[in-house]
């Protein structure tokens, strides 16, 4: 036999329900038929267990139809909760994905708000370090090439009228003057003016200033190298009034007048040139500032000669204009060749080595490579570090090989290396080289940059122990040089009072 099916089955347990009803009905009326009389014997037993039978078959044929009805209604709801669940795996499915989404922002969430931390420790770092900055001037060349175009790396024409303002020998007159020198009349009056001028007080310089060079037009005529000198002083003046047009006016006369009387070739001409291109760095022209700065640079190979200080501190300017031009290969060359001008004329540990390195390091941050400014940075310190401290050892390391170390411990030594482990390195960075404070704060962002916390936090707390050591023993140094002052005076006054009670009372 072959299975049937729900409905085969329903179908013909109605068409034998149908039936056996039938035969039911058709065994009754055989009863009915045989009456009274015959009802006793064996055919009307027969009649009637057949009825019973009958009657049996249709309860069970009956109970089989309510039983594939509830099954029919099992078989629905079966489907139904078939269908909820399926709607539930789709649920949950959607959940499961919301939920992988949600963990994912969570986590970047949580960078972002780790990096923000970090980003505002060094913020907070940096506003510590403004608070104990009162002097904008020695902030470090990286800081100031964000603020200005053009950084000025060694003195001006303003520093350069400055010595030949004060009293000099005639051979040191010769040598930077070449044959002219400022009236000792006026010295006094250019002196005040820079006086003024380096306060800030403009509204003092400035006249004073007009009033020099009025009195020089009068007595040497304008095309005068006096004239020339107190042009560029005024011009600087305001320059850093942010005078530009004015300074660059009154610079190009001061060129004119000195290419004239001293000649094309002359160091005050390279000067005024150089002069001239700081300027239109600073008005963002650097293209009409590099052929000044070139000029300049010939003018001085060609007088001072290539391997001079002066020659290596005119490269410096050249590469940061053409650093601000994006010429890195330029850069590189004339930091190097600048660099090694510096090394053999002037020695490893002068100061314009580590302002050199810095800025070639940042012209490497630049183009990122920063394994090469991270080389140049550790070497300035490195050699900061030899010459307080003596040679290296494991007993004698630089601060830069300490901070690596604390960020390879960070997670074994929660409690972090107190300072007086560096071996005292914190006191090197004086008053007199903030360069190394700059090289600190430099490599300490290098680090920040690669993901080293620990090891830029080392850094940056250690460059702002300098700058307060630093400041604090400029105070203390210079309370002291008061105090002897006042004692000096004193005694000299007690020394005039007795000189004099001892005239008085001499018979």
């Amino acid at each position: 036999m072959t299975q049937m099916t729900q409905d085969e089955i329903i179908s013909n347990t109605k068409t034998v329900l149908q039936g056996l009803e039938a035969l039911r009905v058709e065994h009754v009326s055989l009863m009915t038929g045989m009456g009274e009389a015959h009802r006793e014997n064996e055919k009307s037993d027969i009649v009637r267990k057949n009825i019973e039978h009958i009657e049996l078959g249709l309860s069970e044929a009956q109970v089989m139809m309510a039983l594939a009805s509830h099954l029919q209604n099992v078989e629905a709801e079966k489907q139904k909760l078939k269908t909820q669940v399926r709607r539930l795996h789709q649920e949950n499915a959607w959940l499961r994905d919301e939920l992988a989404n949600t963990q994912q922002k969570f986590q970047a969430s949580e960078q972002l708000v780790a990096q923000l931390e970090e980003e505002k420790k060094h913020l907070e770092f940096m506003a510590s370090v403004k608070k104990y900055d009162d002097n904008q001037e020695q902030e470090d060349s990286c800081e100031k090439s964000r603020a200005d175009p053009v950084v000025e790396l060694f003195p001006d024409e303003e520093n350069e009228e400055r010595n030949n303002m004060s009293p000099t020998p005639p051979s040191q007159f010769a040598n930077s003057t070449a044959g002219y020198e400022i009236p000792a009349r006026l010295r006094t009056l250019h002196n005040l003016v820079i006086q003024y001028a380096s306060q800030g007080r403009y509204e003092v310089a400035v006249p004073l200033c007009k009033q020099a060079l009025e009195d020089l037009e009068k007595t040497s005529g304008h095309d005068h190298p006096d004239v020339a000198t107190m042009l560029n002083i005024l011009a600087l003046v305001y320059r850093d009034q942010n005078k530009y047009k004015e300074a660059a006016n009154l610079l190009n006369d001061a060129l004119s007048i000195r290419g004239k009387t001293l000649g094309e070739n002359h160091p005050a001409v390279a000067a005024t040139l150089n002069n001239l291109a700081v300027l239109y760095g600073k008005r963002g022209k650097y293209k009409d500032a590099e052929p000044l700065c070139k000029r300049a640079l010939e003018i001085r190979e060609k007088v001072l000669g290539k391997d001079h200080p002066d020659v290596a501190k005119q490269l410096n300017n050249l590469a940061l204009l053409c650093q601000n031009q994006g010429k890195y290969d330029e850069v590189e060359k004339y930091y190097q060749r600048a660099l090694e001008i510096y090394e053999s004329k002037l020695g490893p540990d002068d100061s314009n080595v580590a302002k050199t390195k810095n800025n070639l390091a940042s012209c490497y941050l630049k183009q990122g490579k920063y394994t090469e400014a991270e080389v140049l940075y550790k070497q300035v310190l490195t050699r900061a570090h030899e010459r307080e401290f003596g040679a290296i050892d494991s007993k004698n390391k630089p601060i830069w090989q300490v901070a690596e170390e604390r960020e390879e411990h960070k997670y074994d030594n929660r409690d972090n290396t107190p300072y007086g482990e560096y071996g005292g390195w914190h006191k090197a960075a004086k008053v007199d080289s903030p360069t190394v404070t700059t090289t600190l704060k430099n490599l300490g962002a290098l680090y920040r940059r690669q993901g080293m916390f620990e090891a830029a936090e080392t850094l940056e707390d250690c460059a702002l122990r300098s700058k307060k050591e630093a400041l604090d023993l400029a105070k203390q140094t210079k309370v002291a040089q008061l105090l002897t002052s006042g004692e000096k005076r004193r005694s000299r006054h007690y020394k005039e009072d007795a000189d004099t009670d001892e005239r008085a009372y001499k018979p």
